[in-house]
């Protein structure tokens, strides 16, 4: 985790103001029922590093105009204004989580959001801060 994360997070917890209970009780019946649904480290690990690709606000822009639409990379510099080289770097990246995909045709390579997974994923955070 970097400074300016571990600095956002302790005013998170600074401004939060969150009830606790005034006795310590395991309810023993609820732990074991969630104990087989919780993550394992494994896959805690693998959505982790998912959600770390998309802490960026440039992959997040480029997953949005995928979001709309399959596009080449030259149109997405110009819908971003990025440098052809950093949004092939991005998208190299997303590519590697398996996030977006993509085809090719004649001497174009046209980029798209892997598959509806992808596109559930962020069409609910962005309704999810749209409300």
């Amino acid at each position: 985790m970097n400074k300016r994360q571990s600095k956002k997070e302790g005013e998170l917890l600074e401004n939060a103001d969150l009830p606790k209970c005034d006795a310590h009780l395991v309810h023993l019946d609820n732990v074991r029922s969630i104990q087989t649904q919780i993550l394992s480290p494994d896959k805690a690990q693998q959505m982790a590093e998912i959600f770390s690709i998309l802490a960026d606000p440039n992959r997040l822009r480029l997953i949005s105009a995928l979001f709309s639409s399959e596009l080449c990379v030259c149109d997405l510099a110009a819908l971003t204004k990025m440098t052809e080289s950093a949004v092939s770097h991005q998208l190299r990246l997303l590519k590697a989580m398996r996030l977006v995909s993509y085809r090719r045709e004649g001497k174009n390579v046209y980029y798209s959001l892997a598959d509806h997974h992808i596109i559930n994923l962020y069409s609910s955070l962005s309704e999810h801060l749209d409300e």
